[in-house]
């Protein structure tokens, strides 16, 4: 299968009508060849579908870079969106023609595509009309993350095209006209495993899972459309409308028997070949040979170089429970060099630790130790990183990412469920979820009724249930870096979290310094230091909060979390995004987003 995935990058080989498909990939050729010269046959719509693919197929460094701006991560330069007075609509983006141009490119596929009527069968004709509507809901369900009001577009626009200058639909009727594209991708797109990889069924029925769970918990948690401070009118669907969408979505797949979780967490992704694997449903592939597509993300935490010099909060470490499956009750007052004992086994496939080891390019193993030139908080996230020498050089690696994942899916259904029964979620339907994801870290499934006792996360997520509380906390866990948690957050209605961030928005929270351990830390075979005199390169923090690039302080004063300082600001406008200044501009009827 990998095979077809890479030839899918590779149909530059292929000619059609005389019009090579490196020329045929991009929307000019087609304007060129003109509307009525394409999709006559089955050939054509496949290679048209290819280039979607080729062009649009979401990337490794893209998705894992968003949620390095949440609350779950510390940055050396966190998203200028949350700082004081920097973001405007001047600085937005994601309105300008070529940021349409996917969407354009999918109405093209369906108003072209009639002309293979009688020349393909009904099937084939209906999986492909399927293959460019999911394309269309995910783009579409993109603007609406961003901007929430959007003008909705069912056609591939010309320029003279009135539509052009509408102004924004309202967001309720965009995400209705989403899931009808959805419900009929769903519906037939095909189960033929020759479409594995690409767009099927399962790949439909998995993102509708993700956006009809987005969207009935955002409506539920905001009361009002934060495009326009108006309440939801719900004219076309409400939230438990969404939910219940979601559920049925993710049960179809659940019951497929098609797929099942990866025996290994850690492998899941650190595979050069995710497509054996029984987890993935619809993955970004990677390949450092045939050719040479590389990711960074090997290169994002172990470079003292890069922009975001990222590294995971002790927010993010007491999320992860303990083996026997109650939850930590130390608040992480512990020395990094007993932190991860009896811990939840994702923690140990997801940040550095004792023992924790790299190959050298001669095959050789050793310790690797903390950089803390490039790890703010002394934390580094390795999900992802591939521990070799080679790698680190060349700051490139070859591993698969998925996209979409059957564990996503089960905690999609869990949390939908739960949401439409008032906070609970029956022990049959917790085992199966929850409690399959626990048995694969290697924790104990305990079921969170009413004796459950969730700590400081219960306060964290809004004093929910206890069966809500802990899908929230499994769902950060098992997700982690994996592009979803800022949309979360947001959905949830909790985006103050994203500057709060445990600290009264001082900085982000990181190891736990006991006063004996100040002048001195042994970890992984190097010592480091906390004082307040310049340490040696890599092996320490200059703890005084007075210079520029590394403002550390203790919270306890002399010792404590180890805090790196940097404001940030939350104001509720940020739930969506200003439309840029250049496009209301150019469109008159366009109508600037509630606060901006």
């Amino acid at each position: 299968m990998k095979k077809r995935i890479l030839n899918l990058f590779a149909v530059a080989a292929v000619a059609i009508s005389g019009v090579s498909c490196e020329k045929f990939l991009t929307v000019e050729p087609i304007d060129k060849m003109g509307a009525d010269t394409y999709f006559k046959n089955e050939l054509e719509l496949e290679l048209y579908s290819n280039g979607l693919i080729q062009s649009y197929l979401p990337t490794a460094d893209g998705l894992g870079y968003s949620d390095y701006a949440s609350d779950l991560f510390c940055s050396k330069t966190s998203s200028d969106y949350y700082r004081p007075g920097i973001w405007n609509s001047d600085k937005q983006t994601g309105w300008e023609v070529g940021s349409w141009r996917n969407i354009r490119r999918a109405n093209i596929m369906l108003s072209g595509m009639t002309r293979a009527q009688g020349n393909v069968s009904e099937e084939i004709y209906n999986h492909y009309q399927g293959v460019a509507r999911l394309w269309r809901a995910y783009f579409f369900y993109a603007k609406v993350q961003n901007f929430g009001n959007v003008p909705w577009i069912d056609h591939a626009l010309d320029i003279e095209d009135e539509v052009l200058y509408k102004t924004q639909d309202d967001r309720e009727y965009v995400m209705h006209q989403i899931l009808e594209d959805l419900n009929f991708a769903c519906k037939n797109l095909s189960t033929d495993t020759k479409f594995d990889g690409v767009i099927n069924k399962w790949v439909a029925l998995a993102f509708k899972s993700r956006v009809c769970l987005y969207e009935g918990t955002f409506r539920k948690y905001h009361k009002v459309n934060p495009s326009t401070n108006v309440a939801w009118n719900n004219q076309h669907g409400t939230a438990n409308d969404f939910l219940t969408e979601c559920v049925a979505a993710s049960d179809e797949l659940m019951k497929s028997g098609v797929f099942s979780l990866h025996s290994s967490y850690y492998d899941l992704f650190h595979n050069t070949n995710i497509a054996s694997s029984p987890e993935a449903i619809w993955w970004s592939d990677y390949d450092g040979g045939e050719l040479n597509r590389m990711h960074e993300l090997t290169w994002v935490v172990n470079s003292s170089t890069y922009d975001q010099q990222v590294s995971p909060t002790k927010l993010m470490m007491n999320h992860y429970l303990n083996l026997d499956g109650t939850p930590i009750t130390h608040e992480g007052k512990v020395s990094i060099n007993d932190e991860f004992t009896g811990r939840d086994l994702r923690l140990l496939a997801c940040v550095h630790h004792p023992g924790y080891e790299y190959t050298k390019t001669n095959g050789e193993k050793l310790l690797k130790q903390t950089n803390t030139t490039y790890t703010y908080n002394f934390y580094q996230n390795v999900k992802f990183s591939i521990e070799m020498e080679e790698n680190y050089s060349k700051g490139k690696n070859d591993n698969d990412y998925p996209i979409l994942r059957y564990g996503e899916v089960l905690l999609n259904y869990a949390e939908a469920k739960a949401e439409l029964n008032n906070g609970t979620l029956s022990k049959e339907d917790w085992d199966k979820t929850i409690g399959a994801l626990r048995a694969r870290a290697g924790v104990v499934n305990i079921y969170p009724d009413g004796g459950w006792d969730c700590g400081w996360l219960k306060a964290y997520y809004g004093n929910l249930s206890n069966i809500l509380t802990e899908i929230r906390r499994e769902r950060t866990v098992e997700l982690l870096a994996e592009g979803l948690r800022v949309q979360d957050l947001y959905r949830w209605k909790l985006g103050p979290r994203i500057v709060e961030r445990q600290t009264n928005n001082q900085g982000w929270q990181g190891i736990w310094v006991p006063k004996d351990m100040v002048g001195g830390m042994e970890y992984n075979g190097g010592k480091y230091t906390f004082t307040n005199t310049k340490p040696e390169a890599g092996l320490g923090y200059n703890v005084t909060g007075s210079t520029a690039d590394q403002n550390h302080s203790f919270s306890e004063g002399d010792h404590g979390f180890l805090i790196y300082n940097y404001k940030l600001e939350w104001k509720d406008r940020n739930y969506v995004r200003p439309i840029p200044q250049t496009a209301l501009n150019v469109n008159k009827n366009l109508v600037q987003n509630y606060g901006w």
